[in-house]
């Protein structure tokens, strides 16, 4: 009984929902390594620091013996999850998916030892399903129950479009834990909905219903929307050390409203301090007192937790440099040590000047020209210490200069012969 409490509070720790507690508590009780559930579908290529917080608990389940089942979403994320968006997703193509697929395994192999993970693809199921096998899938459900999901329901209010496509999401995602004989699932709070598809449909296929433990969801960088790589508000699993730092000491002192206001101050550092360092509650509520009273400096708590974070993917070693390196650049306003050089070609250069567009482009610092004019347009481009303004003047460039792009971002120019 001491080991199944033991397990129970290792698994129920930083957990937001679990459905349910005595169903866990009768799996942990049969004393047989339990399958636990982890999907992700491919729609990106990079996993963030809030998909590695989720990643190191189910780490610790792994090495209590538990069997972490993987799943790349590789036939799922071709349908484009739907949760949370107001419009529908655009479908990616097969080859974008198997591209982002392994980037999914080479990070995930960061925090879980894959060797002794059970990876599985979801095509491997639905292609031998088929459309029969679709057919039944989607008798097990209603109309009516699906549209009891709040997104869903809230665009047919609206009139907006809801394809039959998205409506099969969470039946194809809840057939996974069909075909793996899950026991449980973990996944953000905006997976509830989802999850909980899967327990009926396995008590649909006779299967005993999977249990499901939800997480909070980690607020991006701008301490408004989730942590996302397509909103660029992200910090990457694999960034750099200085990169990741910098990211780190960008998020807001406060909540903003929608206004702009920073209507709850210090929200956002103390949730990362919950959320990526797994503080507890009490601790973390003491040290927004400590911010609120003047006690301690929202700079330091940030750098505080930044370092820690960044020893967590990297090392202490690789924290200490890049604080060292954030404090130089940015307190001491010198340029980084390890700046790029950067060779124009001398055709793209006439009468010492360049297109600005062109410069941000060749430089790496921008993907399309729509990117590059509105870095330009924010005021976020400069050739040594001179803001870049006018997107139609061609500005001037000579050996030695330096490009700034945002805050953390540098280039030496060279210019070629």
């Amino acid at each position: 009984m001491a080991r199944v409490d033991d397990e129970l509070r290792l698994f129920l720790e930083g957990t937001i929902q679990v459905e349910s507690v005595p169903e866990l508590r009768a799996k942990l009780e049969r004393g047989k390594p339990l399958r636990i559930k982890l999907g992700c579908d491919p729609s990106a290529p990079d996993l963030h620091v809030g998909h590695g917080t989720v990643l190191r608990r189910l780490r610790r389940m792994q090495d209590a013996g538990h069997t972490i089942v993987f799943i790349v979403g590789d036939f799922t994320g071709m349908i484009g999850d739907p949760s949370g968006k107001s419009k529908t997703r655009p479908m990616l193509s097969e080859e974008q998916v198997k591209r982002n697929a392994q980037t999914y395994v080479d990070q995930v192999g960061l925090i879980l030892d894959v060797s002794r993970c059970e990876l599985r693809y979801n095509s491997e199921w639905f292609r031998e399903l088929g459309a029969a096998g679709m057919l039944e899938l989607a008798s097990h459900y209603t109309l009516a129950r699906m549209l009891e999901r709040e997104d869903f329901a809230s665009r047919v209010a609206t009139n907006s479009p809801l394809s039959i496509r998205e409506l099969l999401y969470p039946l194809v995602q809840g057939y996974d834990s069909v075909a793996i004989e899950a026991d449980i699932e973990v996944g953000g709070t905006d997976q509830t909905f989802n999850l909980l598809v899967g327990r009926d449909i396995q008590r649909a296929y006779g299967l005993e219903p999977q249990v499901i433990m939800t997480y909070p969801l980690l607020v991006g960088l701008d301490g408004k929307e989730k942590m996302s790589k397509s909103l660029g508000n992200a910090v990457g699993i694999t960034d750099e050390p200085n990169d990741m730092f910098g990211k780190l000491m960008s998020i807001p002192d406060g909540v903003p409203d929608g206004d702009g206001n920073l209507a709850h101050p210090f929200g956002v550092i103390c949730h990362y301090y919950q959320a990526l360092l797994e503080w507890p509650l009490a601790r973390c509520e003491e040290l927004e007192r400590d911010l609120e009273a003047g006690r301690a400096h929202p700079r330091d708590a940030k750098a505080s937790m930044a370092r820690a974070i960044v020893a967590q993917y990297h090392s202490e070693a690789a924290a200490e440099e890049a604080a060292a390196e954030f404090d130089r650049v940015f307190a001491e306003r010198q340029l980084p040590s390890d700046m790029p050089d950067v060779t124009i070609p001398a055709d793209l250069v006439t009468d010492g000047r360049i297109d600005p567009v062109r410069l941000v482009r060749h430089c790496g610092f921008a993907a399309t020209n729509g990117e590059a004019r509105r870095l330009i347009d924010q005021g976020g481009v400069r050739v040594n210490d001179a803001v870049v303004g006018d997107l139609a003047a061609p500005v001037a460039v000579a050996d030695g200069d330096i490009l700034r792009v945002g805050k953390r971002r540098f280039a030496r120019l060279r210019i070629g012969a």
